[in-house]
């Protein structure tokens, strides 16, 4: 034990007038047999271990799930704090446990971050995605910082003999308020191992905040910045082997016969292993795999492969007619999602009726960091290294091909090169465990690119069709909306042949003060596997709603800010809604972001022949963010030079971390918005790398300045809202400055 707290613990002693009476107050608190157990947690020091039960997020699917927060707290005073979420870029590995150190008035300078294992039972739920890590974990996490302060504080106290509200926490000490005296952290680390975690901690207020809503850097950022970040491409086991693999090009059909005796000829290759699918949405779709002593004999070898494939129902798949076939489908009455007012009467008595459709194509992921694992199967065990979103579907979908429980597979979370949705899915983990399955060894599976963009999860295909009716004053009185993409559902239900109500719900929720609306899903069979991907349906949302309202602002002679305003109005009957009050607060934030963002960009200022602002506003995730795009435009060159992005997403945890999120998502809008768009022809996908599914680079990024409003609601989302709005922001900022108006994505299309 650290000589100073021994110092004071015997000064402590000393102080009593019967010390068998102060050895059984202590012993009433923490047994020495506890004590013992808290000491050899930690190699060579005291470690606080604090687990927060029964705290409930969200519901997300059937289960609640209750994640528990771990700190440990060494007797030199190191604070390491475990990051239970994937870490792919977005600064959640940062962001989080510095909410645990605000709380716990640590100092950030003696806090290191490991990211924690694949175990649900001890972190909760760790799947990654949809927006959600800060918005359920910002709570769990400040009471775990909290409770372990109050620990710390009534360790001390322990140790004065004073009352704890005698004390008080302060960077990563203990003051005892009566005489000033202090306790660092780590010396009080094996008294506080054994006291009671607090049921209710305070937690801190807004005006309290050291690190919360600060700039702060990322933990990692020299590592990344020096290239010594380890990624799931990185491990190296001994005696491990390397893989590569082909797909079969068309979703749904199946392997015939493959002749591997020109790859078995190539030298360093061991093996070749035919992979079969398992009945599970995220699992290998069937593949053939070629095992070598390095990576690149493996992929080289792969191409030598003589396969033969048994075409199935999906061959058919051609995007370009079936993008048309879409378009027909919501050009006529589909089936009904949902519906308030009398839209039909709207239209029918309307001034003006405007009729637009919107598309737009497939998009695949493309992280720079492609599907890779490295997977180690023997007769008593299975570990897994891997960039991965959900690892716990990794042991469900490895537990199911095993026949083991889920529980028993390791998984080790990797630092992820990227991801956005397509780490959600674990087929090519499943593959590497096929394959060290039978050859009995550990393999390194690394997917091409062009595997990667062949063999995916593609964000949906999709129509919009839009008609809205205005008034003599140019007011909007009724709106029908209908939509037609394959869902993501498909994937669990594949005889799905049109969108469920509920994935249009972001229609009638839209916080549009529009009194007869109506949503309807169009007809569209899925022929390929739809996926999770960055901004999800807010992209093809977003993008018709902030069109189309540029659109309706035109007939209407307004400017598009005052248009926008007049829709967002917030004074709703109870008739018109039910949920006037959360409707309300909805309207007056997507204002304020939509105000922040035209006084910044200088919206309706004169400019340069050629140039043009438009703006766009999305709820989504719910966060509000608006964007303001100006462009240069000539001929068909079109030139993004300034985009101003304004974005309330509540208590922002870190302001740097946040507009980085909103920096990247308008490099992927712009992406998105301009050239990205895969193609499927005879079912079979055409792109295969990024020269025919071009990215933007850096030379292409304009200047953007992101605008945080300062609030005091909880945390929303982040990583997705900042995708939506700028496809049409682009769009009517290009219509502004040419006259020429573009509804279908991408704007300019690589000819493939």
């Amino acid at each position: 034990m650290n000589k100073h707290v021994s110092d004071l613990l015997h000064e402590y002693y000393q102080t009593q007038q019967d010390e068998a009476a102060v050895i059984e107050t202590v012993a009433n608190t923490f047994s020495r047999r506890s004590f013992l157990k808290a000491a050899g947690i930690a190699t060579g020091g005291l470690v606080v271990g604090v687990s927060i039960p029964n705290i409930t997020i969200a519901k997300t699917t059937a289960a609640e799930f209750n994640p528990n927060a771990f700190i440990h707290l060494s007797e030199n005073g190191d604070l390491l704090i475990y990051c239970a979420r994937c870490e792919m870029g977005q600064g959640i590995s940062t962001a989080l446990p510095a909410v645990v150190a605000d709380e716990m008035e640590a100092d950030w300078n003696k806090v290191t971050i490991e990211q924690a294992e694949g175990n649900e039972e001890k972190f909760g739920s760790q799947a990654t995605g949809g927006s959600a890590s800060i918005r359920k974990m910002y709570e769990p996490m400040r009471i775990a910082g909290a409770s372990a302060k109050e620990m710390l504080i009534a360790a001390a106290a322990k140790v004065w003999n004073v009352k704890a509200s005698d004390c008080y926490a302060e960077n990563h000490f203990v003051i005892n308020k009566l005489n000033n005296k202090k306790l660092g952290y780590g010396e009080l680390a094996s008294l506080a191992a054994n006291i009671e975690v607090p049921a209710s901690p305070t937690l801190k207020t807004k005006d309290q905040f050291k690190y919360i809503g600060k700039d702060l850097d990322r933990h990692d950022q020299g590592k990344v910045v020096v290239g010594k970040r380890t990624y799931g491409v990185d491990t190296k086991l001994p005696g491990m082997k390397y893989a590569a693999v082909v797909h079969c090009p068309v979703f749904g059909s199946k392997l015939e016969s493959v002749n591997k005796n020109k790859a078995m000829q190539v030298k360093g290759v061991t093996d070749v292993v035919i992979i079969e699918p398992i009945a599970h949405p995220f699992s290998s779709v069937g593949a053939v795999a070629v095992v070598a002593d390095n990576s690149w004999t493996a992929q080289k070898a792969a191409k030598l492969l003589e396969i033969k494939w048994l075409d199935g129902d999906n061959k058919v798949y051609n995007t370009k007619e079936y993008k048309a076939a879409l378009v027909k489908s919501v050009e006529q009455p589909a089936q009904l999602a949902a519906e308030r007012g009398d839209v039909d009467s709207a239209l029918k008595n309307a001034k003006h009726v405007v009729k637009a459709t919107y598309t737009g194509g497939h998009l695949c992921h493309a992280p720079m960091e492609p599907n890779a694992s490295v997977v180690s199967v023997t007769d008593t065990g299975c570990e897994v290294w891997a960039s991965t979103q959900s690892p716990g579907d990794i042991q469900k979908v490895l537990g199911q091909y095993l026949e083991r429980e889920p529980a028993s597979i390791k998984v080790n979370v990797m630092m992820s090169g990227g991801a956005f949705g397509r780490k959600f899915k674990c087929d090519y983990v499943h593959e590497a465990a096929v394959i060290s399955k039978q050859i009995k060894a550990p393999v390194q599976l690394i997917w091409s690119r062009e595997e990667d963009m062949r063999t995916g999860y593609y964000h949906s295909v999709n129509a919009q069709h839009i008609e809205a009716s205005l008034d003599e004053n140019g007011n909007v009185t009724g709106w029908l909306h209908r939509a037609a993409f394959p869902p993501i559902a498909s994937l669990f239900n594949p005889s799905l042949d049109r969108a469920p109500a509920n994935a249009l719900g972001e229609i009638k929720n839209h916080p549009f003060n529009i009194p007869n609306m109506r949503s309807e899903s169009g007809k569209a069979e899925a022929h390929t596997r739809i996926g999770w991907y960055r901004a999800v349906n807010a992209i093809f949302y977003g993008f018709a709603y902030g069109t189309f309202a540029d659109e309706l602002a035109h007939k209407a002679n307004k400017p598009i800010v005052e248009f926008l305003n007049n829709i967002y109005d917030s004074n709703l009957s109870k008739k018109q809604n039910k949920k006037g009050r959360k409707h309300k607060a909805q309207v007056n934030r997507s204002k304020a972001v939509l105000a922040l963002a035209a006084k910044h960009s200088g919206i309706g200022k004169e400019l340069p022949a050629g140039e043009g602002i438009g703006i766009a506003v999305h709820h989504s995730f719910q966060s509000y963010v608006a964007m303001a795009v100006h462009v240069k435009v000539d001929g068909d060159n079109i030139k993004v030079l300034n985009v101003d992005c304004a974005i309330d997403c509540g208590q922002t945890l870190n302001t740097d971390g946040a507009t980085a999120q909103m920096e990247g998502a308008v490099v992927m809008g712009m992406s998105l918005a301009l050239a990205t768009e895969i193609t499927f022809k005879d079912g079979a996908v055409v792109n295969s790398n990024f020269h025919n599914y071009p990215v933007m680079r850096i030379s292409d990024m304009p200047n953007v300045r992101v605008h945080i409003i300062d609030s005091d609601e909880k945390p929303t989302g982040l990583g997705e809202p900042g995708v939506a709005p700028f496809a049409p922001a682009l769009s009517n900022a290009i219509f502004a400055a040419s006259g020429k108006r573009y509804r279908d994505l991408p704007m300019k299309p690589m000819p493939v």
